[in-house]
């Protein structure tokens, strides 16, 4: 028994070794790229914090307040956004590509080059929105850790290394152009979120966002469809258009779902805790309501609030001659009266 486990664990390194080797051998220049095991290591710590640690950490701890770094966070991501867009389309969507079937330029060329160094720059991009998740957890927004939300900025970047390891370019890198287009959109929406109150009148697209993103899905699935009716296509890696297809189809049913849930059957839409009432100029908030500048609280009315202390109890009929002051829960006259 013991020999077999070791037969195969020696098997599963070999194709571990040969798996690596495989990767291109330009891209392994960059900063972790020379192995999985330092990004697989990345996102184990990103599980135990955002499942475990963080949660934990901040079990008996208000909420951090992260304004400006919350800004400044969402807008370098929307400028890193643009630059990655550009760099795809100057590395060929936008030069020499056909937007069909077209092959990883595997040269030297400073093209190619080009295009291997934003390959990476979007799979590193996809570290730094692990950031997403922390912000989260640091502000106890536990609602807004889903499912599709760790799996999306987990699951995703583990296949990614691969996808861009092997194949940093050609028609494989379509949805990653759309991917990064998406989260200029996205990023300057959180942005402006965070800004604070002043800015939620330009954010009346918020649940647009959801149909920007399926629409994402639709197109590079209808890209990576295009393989499956060519007569011949020259693309070197067909199990990274397989791949892709595959998560366009998946995610599009997950976010269609997340559509329904939060706009159709309204379970994301903002709970109100003030309602008011204009035509009666009554405001309810916490069990409690203010008419005509009077709070009334469980039986009892407060006129224009308090005053350096002194308060005026009601009679039965709840209203206040104000013949009763009391002041440090003394009566003047030295006798209260119960209603």
């Amino acid at each position: 028994m013991l020999r077999q486990l070791q037969e195969m664990g020696s098997h599963a390194l070999d194709i571990y070794d040969y798996l690596v080797a495989q990767v291109d051998p330009r891209i392994k220049e960059y900063p972790l790229m020379q192995s999985p095991v330092p990004m697989t290591a990345i996102l184990s710590v990103y599980l135990f914090f955002i499942l475990y640690l963080g949660p934990r950490f901040m079990a008996n701890r208000k909420p951090f307040q992260l304004k400006e770094p919350m800004i400044v966070y969402n807008f370098l991501l929307v400028a890193l956004s643009i630059y990655i867009v550009y760099e795809f389309m100057m590395s060929g969507w936008a030069t020499t590509y056909t937007w069909r079937c077209d092959a990883i330029d595997t040269s030297d060329s400073p093209q190619a080059l080009r295009m291997v160094r934003v390959a990476w720059l979007f799979w590193f991009s996809k570290i730094i929105e692990l950031m997403d998740t922390i912000f989260f957890v640091l502000r106890k927004k536990h609602s807004q850790i889903s499912f599709l939300h760790i799996f999306h900025h987990s699951f995703m970047p583990w296949t990614w290394w691969w996808g861009v390891g092997y194949a940093p370019g050609g028609m494989g890198s379509f949805h990653a152009m759309v991917n990064s287009s998406v989260h200029i959109i996205m990023y300057f929406y959180y942005g402006l979120a965070a800004a604070g109150p002043r800015f939620q009148k330009f954010l009346w697209w918020k649940k647009y966002m959801t149909a920007i993103q399926l629409t994402q899905f639709v197109l590079v699935s209808l890209h990576a469809t295009q393989y499956y009716f060519m007569e011949s296509c020259d693309y070197q890696f067909p199990t990274i258009i397989h791949l892709i297809w595959m998560y366009g189809t998946f995610f599009f049913v997950l976010f269609s779902n997340f559509w329904v849930q939060a706009y159709v059957k309204g379970k994301r839409l903002p709970k109100q805790e003030v309602k008011q009432q204009k035509n009666g100029a009554v405001a309810y908030t916490n069990g409690k309501h203010q008419e005509n500048g009077k709070v009334h609280e469980n039986g009892k009315m407060y006129e224009n609030g308090s005053s350096n202390g002194i308060h005026h109890h009601p009679t039965i009929n709840g209203t206040s001659n104000g013949s009763t002051p009391y002041e440090n829960g003394r009566s003047q006259n030295g006798k209260m009266k119960k209603a």
